[in-house]
């Protein structure tokens, strides 16, 4: 049987920071502004993130270096920092329960716990037109996302927010309640409460644009990034898109140009796309693109 995590002091000030991800930043830098004694950070290995063959550091690590601090990317040195309290923002590995038994660590998670444990909280709420989220400061245990929560604070998911734009807010957000929560002290986490839902990675098939749903469920898969569809059986991604609810009788996928916009027949309504990228080319606005491939009155996505 694993030991149980250690239990943190009431006002840490010696801090092990992991994450490697943008949205990780701003808690690094807040964390280091309010005074706290950041003495390790732990980040991904440096990884090829371009076209190029070179690698790059993971932002967490880019942050830390210009902010003067000790960076690593071997998680079991965390144990002999000398750190009170680990705080873990999007790491991206399940930490160990000898190294939780070692040093106390918090969470920030980008969800309303316990809706949307694991990988993809933030594209999971979108997908499933939920209409709030926000984040929960939690213990980390060994099971994935369960601990007790220290704090929360909930934002509304406004009807046009993409997954990118949520993340970033939620990244603030997350690095101000972190801050004012060790600073206030560490008391008792409050156990989650509810039926946990779980957010799974996304995958390319999440993000196909099945022409039969309706148009405000393709809106949404639109809004978390990545969305495709096929065209002449190439691959075309669409990147902006908004809803027009006027029905239609047209086939799923039917596509015409209509008084300048790119007009997309769903199972109820349509999407109208804004911005669009062929196979192998970059992005247009979707009447350039439609203008250049010179529509038929027959033309249809995703066949």
């Amino acid at each position: 049987m694993s030991a149980p995590p250690a239990v943190p002091p009431r006002h840490p000030r010696r801090l092990v920071f992991l994450g490697t991800p943008a949205a990780s930043v701003p808690a690094l830098r807040a964390l280091v502004a309010a005074g706290f004694d950041i003495v390790l950070v732990i980040s991904q290995p440096d990884r090829r993130r371009g076209r190029g063959g070179a690698t790059s550091p993971s932002p967490v690590k880019a942050a830390a270096l210009e902010l003067g601090l000790a960076v690593t990317d071997r998680v079991e040195d965390a144990a002999a920092a000398g750190a009170d309290l680990g705080v873990v923002v999007a790491y991206g590995e399940i930490l160990r329960a000898d190294l939780l038994a070692a040093l106390p660590m918090v969470n920030i998670h980008f969800s309303l716990l316990p809706r949307w444990r694991g990988a993809a909280p933030v594209e999971r709420a979108l997908l499933a037109g939920d209409e709030t989220t926000g984040v929960c400061i939690m213990e980390v245990v060994e099971a994935l996302d369960a601990g007790g929560v220290h704090a929360v604070a909930e934002i509304p998911i406004g009807p046009d927010a993409t997954a990118a734009e949520l993340r970033e807010e939620l990244s603030e957000v997350g690095a101000r309640l972190l801050v004012e929560t060790l600073t206030a002290g560490l008391g008792e986490p409050t156990p989650q409460d509810g039926e946990p839902t779980y957010a799974k990675k996304i995958r390319p098939g999440d993000l196909f644009l099945d022409w039969s749903r309706p148009a405000a469920e393709l809106h949404r898969v639109v809004r978390v990034g990545g969305a495709w569809t096929t065209f002449r059986g190439a691959r075309l991604r669409v990147w902006e898109a908004h809803v027009d609810r006027a029905a239609s009788g047209a086939e799923p996928g039917a596509v015409r140009l209509v008084d300048g916009a790119v007009v997309v027949a769903a199972g109820d309504g349509h999407l109208v796309l804004d911005e669009v990228q062929p196979e192998g080319r970059g992005r247009v606005l979707g009447p350039a693109w439609a203008n250049g491939a010179r529509l038929a009155d027959d033309e249809v996505l995703g066949a």
